[in-house]
Order: structure tokens, then C-alpha cells, then sequence
């Protein structure tokens, strides 16, 4: 253990991630009183969440890296030629490898705060735990992850009109689950939203506090409300097979992502897309 850190304890593992909680500071000098020494330990709170990408690829270098942010906007045509093939070719990398090892029950099991009964939901079913940002304490810091079981929606692209009911069950299902879990939570203290461009593409759901500080992952360019995209669904025009895939869609991209550098960045230079 590093010499910085006066503990540290294991949240969980899964395929190339870790996930910590640590104590930074020195520990209590070896000749103090034992008695004070223990309440010292007992009192010990962990003031970090470390986590560990290992073997960490280019791609993790890069996006965790300092880089410049570009606003692009994505069009039906472009995600159909471009975006929609180059997701295809991350799902076959095996990214998606931890997801499926949660959801078929190889890791994490004890994380999981609530599932649907397997095989009786269908395409209804979903699971909730800790998204591994939050260090499963502080309540005004909730942050859970919803995956669903249904493997056909990959992002928020994939959703149609058809969906709506569905969403909105899941919603609702959702809500009472985590209050369920976490009494001293009510349910208007609870904000649900969708990445896009997600991390990774298998459709998931986000559930935060209010009060969690609105980083970068919850700004506009990154985060949908799950409400109003589900609005967005009502009221589009058509039946129920008009979609997300049909729309433009703007959102922020860093520079050596590499969505920038393969697509967005080439069209730019040709003329044949927004960006700035």
C-alpha cells in the first residue's frame, strides 16, 4: 500500500476494473496510548475513492488526459454511415465484456441493490447498483446505474416511440427501488438522465441525488433527462417506429477521443459536418 495512504479497502472488481475507498494522512504513531490509538482507528473515514484501470489501454490514457473539447453535431446521416459502424466495431472489441459479466451474475452480484425476477420481465428486465464514482456513503452524492437486460439498445439512438411505456415503467420502477433502499431519499430528490455520447453502448440509465454537483457528466452536450427524452418520444411525429435515429444530435467530444480524430475531425476539414 503506498505510503500516502493510511488505509485502504476494496469496493470491487470487475474485468479490468478496481474500486477503492482510502484514508490519506499518516497513521497514529506506534507509541500512543492504545486506547486512543483505537478510537483514532475507529474514527478513521475515508476521504478518497481511487479507481484503477488495469491493464489500462490507449484509449483509457486518452480519455482521462487533459485535451481540448469540441461541440459537434451529429446528424442522422452522419451517425447511419459513420458513428453507427464505428459503435458496432467498439461492441466487438469485447468493451462490453464487464457489462455482461453483471448482468449474467459473474461479478458484482453483491452490489446489486434491486433486479427484476430473471426470465419473468423479458425485455422489461434491469438491475440497479453503485455507479462506480460514488463511495456508497454520502446519500447528497447518490449516484446508481440502471442496465438494462435487453441487449438490442445500445444507446439512446436505438429508442423509439414504441419504447415509451416502457421507460416510463422503468422510471417508475426505478424511483422505488432507490427510496426503497435509501429511506432518508424521497422521490423528487432523484434526477434520472442518459449519456450521449455514452462510455460505453449498452443502454443505461443514470440516477443522482439533486444535490450531487453537476460535473461534466451531468452537463448539456453530455447528459438527457430521461423525461424529457421520453417527451421527445411522445411527440414525435409518425408511429411508433419514428425514433432517435432520425434526429440531430449535439454534444461535446474531446480531442483525442477518437470519434474526433476518425470521424468528426475528417468531416470537419471536408465541410460535411458542424462543429466548433
Amino acid at each position: 500500500m503506498p505510503q500516502t495512504l493510511r488505509s485502504l479497502q476494496n469496493l470491487g472488481a470487475n474485468d479490468i476494473y478496481f474500486w477503492y475507498m482510502g484514508g490519506s494522512g499518516a497513521a497514529p504513531p506506534v507509541d500512543a496510548d492504545a486506547d486512543a490509538a483505537k478510537a483514532g482507528a475507529d474514527s478513521d473515514v475515508a476521504d478518497l475513492k481511487i479507481n484503477l484501470i488495469y491493464p489500462c489501454t490507449d484509449q483509457h490514457v486518452k480519455k482521462y488526459s487533459k485535451q481540448g473539447v469540441r461541440l459537434v453535431t451529429e446528424t442522422a446521416e452522419v451517425y447511419r454511415d459513420r458513428v453507427r459502424p464505428y459503435m458496432q466495431a467498439k461492441r466487438d472489441e469485447g468493451r462490453l465484456n464487464w457489462i455482461f459479466n453483471i448482468l449474467e451474475g459473474r461479478t458484482e452480484v453483491e452490489d446489486v441493490l434491486y433486479r427484476t425476477a430473471p426470465g419473468a420481465a423479458g425485455d422489461e428486465g434491469f438491475l440497479l447498483l453503485p455507479d462506480l464514482n460514488w463511495d456508497r456513503r454520502t446519500a447528497e452524492a447518490l449516484h446508481l446505474l440502471a442496465l438494462v437486460e435487453r441487449r438490442d439498445l445500445w444507446s439512446l439512438r436505438d429508442l423509439r416511440r414504441a419504447h415509451v411505456p416502457w421507460l416510463r415503467r422503468m422510471r417508475a420502477k426505478l424511483v422505488d427501488a432507490t427510496v426503497a433502499v435509501y429511506p432518508s431519499i424521497a422521490a423528487d430528490q432523484l434526477k434520472l438522465y442518459v449519456h450521449y455520447q455514452p462510455t460505453y453502448y449498452h443502454f443505461h440509465v443514470h440516477i443522482v441525488h439533486v444535490q450531487l454537483e453537476a460535473g461534466a457528466t451531468q452537463a448539456t452536450g453530455k447528459a438527457v433527462g430521461l423525461e424529457a427524452l421520453v417527451e421527445q418520444l411522445q411527440h414525435m411525429a409518425g408511429g411508433d417506429d419514428a425514433g432517435m435515429d432520425a434526429v440531430a444530435l449535439s454534444y461535446t467530444l474531446g480531442e483525442a477521443s477518437e470519434l474526433w480524430t476518425d470521424v468528426f475531425e475528417p468531416l470537419r476539414r471536408s465541410g460535411a459536418s458542424r462543429s466548433q
